[in-house]
């Protein structure tokens, strides 16, 4: 489960980044509404790659529910590519496109939280 200790360092890094973007360069750029959308994934990314982190971690306690556990992190990692994703996309270029993909995300999130409560139970 290294790789999610590897994907979950690395977004919480690239969250980072584009929050410190955001911040700097795209305040004069972005309407105050777009700007809301763009912050909203920014922090959104953050705390998914912490559960990133968190799932490698519990990968080795919860070693009865290994594959419920490799499930939740690749839902949560699926999540912040279409969630963040979606909505860095639709606040950087106003295409409304990339709208519908954001709950797909959500859904993913979602997925990958309660397979993480069923690996715990199990």
């Amino acid at each position: 489960m290294k790789i999610f200790l590897l994907l979950g360092s690395l977004n919480a890094f690239l969250s980072v980044a584009l929050g410190a973007f955001g911040a700097h360069a795209l305040k004069a750029k972005l309407t105050p509404d777009k700007l809301d959308v763009y912050q909203t994934g920014v922090h959104y990314h953050m705390i998914h790659a912490i559960a990133l982190i968190l799932i490698a971690v519990l990968s080795d306690k919860l070693t009865n529910s290994s594959a419920l556990v490799n499930a939740s992190g690749w839902a949560i990692f699926i999540g912040i590519i279409l969630f963040s994703g979606s909505l860095y996309a639709l606040s950087l270029t106003g295409l409304k496109i990339f709208g519908p993909i954001t709950p797909l995300g959500g859904v993913s999130f979602l997925v990958g939280w309660i397979l993480l409560a069923i690996a715990a139970m199990k």
